[in-house]
C-alpha cells in the first residue's frame, strides 16, 4: 500500500520565483494555496531566512512553518523561532575567509540568526579548502541566491525533519520540491523528490522526478505531476 502524502516541502528561489528577482509566479502560488485547501500542509523550505517564508506563508495562505537558513532556523509565529545552530561559529568562518580570500564579502539580506550569507564572488572549493584546515565545523553551500556559511549537520533535511515532529509527520509522507544542492538532503529523506529542469545535474540525479519546467512553471508542472499520479486526480 502506498504511503499517502501529508506535505509539500518546497524551496523558493528558483522555484517558486521566477526572473531572478525573487518575484514570485502566481499561478505556482495558486496551486500551492489549493493544496492547502485540500488539506495538505505545505512548508517552505529556504536559503533564506525563515522570516521571509514564513510571512510569504501567511500572504499565500500556505502553512505557518517556515524552514529557514538552510535548516537552520524554524519560524512557527512572528516571535517564535526555534535556532538549531551557532551564527557565532559560522562569523568565525567568515572572518578566516575575508582575511585570505578577495571578494569575500557578506551579501544584504534579512537579519540572519544561525547563519552567515555571502555574495557569490569568490571560488567556493577554495573556501572550503580553508575552513577544513582550520578545523572549524562549518561547510560552504551554493543555494545560487547565495553563499552560504552553515554549521556541519545542519541541512534543509534536519530543519525538516524537526518541523515534521511538530506536525506528527514522517519523511516518506512528504513531497520535496526545489532546484539546488542545497535541497539534495531533503531529497534523500523524503518519499517523493522532484527537481525543476534548470537545477544542475547532481541535483536531478537525486530527484525521484525531473520536470520540463524551469522556475515557477516548473513548480506547476510538479505539482500537477504529483497530482494525477499520487494524489487521484484527474486532468
Amino acid at each position: 500500500m502506498t504511503t499517502p502524502i501529508k506535505v509539500f516541502a518546497v524551496d523558493i528561489d528558483g522555484t517558486l520565483t521566477e526572473n531572478g528577482g525573487g518575484m514570485v509566479h502566481l499561478a505556482a502560488l495558486a496551486k500551492l494555496r489549493y493544496l492547502e485547501k485540500m488539506g495538505y500542509n505545505v512548508i517552505y523550505v529556504t536559503g533564506r531566512s525563515s522570516v521571509e517564508a514564513y510571512v510569504l506563508a501567511v500572504f499565500g495562505g500556505t502553512t505557518k512553518i517556515a524552514i529557514g537558513e538552510n535548516g537552520g532556523v524554524i519560524t512557527i509565529a512572528p516571535q517564535d523561532h526555534r535556532v538549531l545552530a551557532s551564527k557565532e561559529k559560522c562569523m568565525q568562518g567568515y572572518e578566516i575567509l575575508k582575511k585570505a580570500i578577495s571578494g569575500v564579502k557578506i551579501k544584504p539580506v534579512f537579519p540572519r540568526m544561525s547563519e552567515v550569507v555571502l555574495l557569490r564572488t569568490f571560488d567556493l572549493k577554495q573556501g572550503q579548502r580553508l575552513l577544513d584546515e582550520y578545523r572549524l565545523p562549518l561547510y560552504l553551500s551554493d543555494s545560487k541566491y547565495a553563499f552560504h556559511i552553515n554549521e556541519k549537520g545542519i541541512s534543509k533535511a534536519y530543519g525538516l525533519k524537526e518541523a515534521l515532529n511538530m506536525l506528527e509527520v514522517e519523511p516518506n509522507q512528504v513531497v520535496a520540491i526545489g532546484d539546488s544542492e542545497t535541497d539534495i538532503p531533503m531529497y534523500d529523506i523524503c518519499g517523493h523528490s522532484i527537481a525543476l529542469d534548470h537545477a544542475e545535474e547532481n541535483v536531478k540525479a537525486h530527484a525521484d522526478h525531473v520536470v520540463t519546467g524551469k522556475e515557477g512553471a516548473g513548480l506547476v508542472e510538479a505539482i500537477d505531476f504529483v497530482a494525477f499520479n499520487y494524489l487521484g486526480i484527474k486532468a
